[in-house]
């Protein structure tokens, strides 16, 4: 997926819309397409910086977008933080704080 301005919370949306989605929102500084991303009903969208970062929003946050910033990510890194995000699952024990995060919107 790759979309710029408005775009971003319209593909976010449209993918939303599948079972156990996970996207990756790229912009220059990521913090755009976070906050559109954010916008969009379901979505809980991380900004990362890291692997460790990425890993973590999902397991203790649940979130389904994974917001990355071109500027500073190099591709090694990109990779990295990507694997992470997508081999990881939410912890059972953060049960309640996923519930709030999703209850934040």
């Amino acid at each position: 997926m790759q979309a710029q301005g408005d775009g971003v919370a319209l593909n976010v949306q449209r993918t939303a819309s599948a079972p156990s989605y996970r996207v990756c929102a790229c912009g220059w500084t990521g913090t755009g397409v976070s906050i559109a991303s954010n916008k969009v009903a379901g979505v809980r969208a991380a900004l990362c910086t890291d692997a460790e970062t990425a890993r973590g929003a999902h397991r203790w946050n649940d979130a389904n977008v994974f917001a990355l910033g071109l500027r500073l990510t190099s591709p090694e890194l990109a990779r990295e933080m990507v694997a992470a995000f997508l081999s990881t699952e939410p912890d059972a024990a953060e049960a309640t704080t996923i519930r709030r995060v999703e209850g934040a919107g």
